[in-house]
């Protein structure tokens, strides 16, 4: 298949989503529900080699991103402070989604995919909860290896469900890479965000972030930055393999990172 054919599944895919998920009433009281579209394209690229049609790509494409927007509208209302009513729709909507989610699958009588991805969400929930209850995490690698599970699980399920399995080390380290990449600006944007309040559990144990000193925030920058790069040069090893499309995309993402080293030097 050519850029372009891909290019159109994913468009095609995306308004599909999109149909589903901005529904009018809904939107007069909650957050529109993002939608990754990096996700969305991973699994529009690693389905459409396979011997599946259109509509098969589609369904299973839009099946999995709508748990997975299930999933982030309930993490939304767990981050974010908002009013009773508003906090209500929101759990109702993530309910609604995950019900539309179900009805694709079960309407096309898709038993497996649905148990599929009912064992990623449970792998899903049971690292948020590791990662939550930070006294049961060992460590930082413990942590990471929790966001990975975290980011990614939905879609590495999909991919031993199709036995196309050799996409799920890329996967790991796209979607941990881009988890990272988003707490780091959060955190350089408002000074807080949930995996550096995390790390600085493990790193400075008891310590309130805010009273970190220079040096020290400089350190949990550091600690982040090292899993960046891991992930980054894990992904760098994988763009040969993609499909232009996909690389492109990759490409733009992994140049929105800038060491914290060089970024120190070059604001100094």
């Amino acid at each position: 298949m050519t850029v372009h054919d891909i290019r159109q599944k994913y468009t095609m895919i995306k308004e599909q989503v999109e149909k589903r998920v901005f529904d009018s009433y809904l939107l007069e009281y909650i957050e529109p529900p993002k939608i990754d579209e990096e996700k969305l394209l991973v699994l529009v690229s690693l389905m459409e080699p396979l011997e599946l049609s259109f509509n098969q790509i589609q369904n299973y494409t839009l099946s999995t991103m709508l748990i997975q927007i299930a999933l982030d509208t309930h993490d939304y209302i767990s981050s974010t402070a908002i009013d009773e009513k508003k906090r209500q729709l929101t759990v109702l909507a993530g309910d609604y989604f995950s019900g539309l989610y179900y009805k694709l699958l079960a309407d096309a009588e898709d038993i497996n995919m649905i148990k599929c991805l009912s064992a990623g969400v449970k792998e899903v929930n049971e690292n948020k909860i590791l990662v939550y209850n930070k006294n049961d995490l060992d460590g930082i690698e413990s942590l990471m290896s929790s966001m990975k599970r975290i980011e990614s699980s939905l879609l590495t399920k999909v991919a031993d469900y199709f036995k196309v399995g050799v996409w799920n080390e890329f996967l790991s380290e796209l979607f941990l890479f881009k988890r990272l990449l988003n707490e780091r600006n959060q955190y350089f944007q408002t000074g807080y965000s949930f995996l550096f309040q995390t790390l600085k559990k493990i790193i400075f144990s008891g310590e309130i972030l805010g009273n970190l000193t220079e040096e020290q925030q400089q350190r949990l920058i550091q600690a982040c930055d090292e899993y960046i790069e891991r992930s980054k040069q894990g992904i760098e090893k994988q763009l040969p393999y993609l499909n232009d499309f996909l690389a492109k995309r990759v490409r733009v993402l992994l140049g929105q990172y800038h060491p914290y080293a060089k970024t120190f030097v070059e604001e100094g």
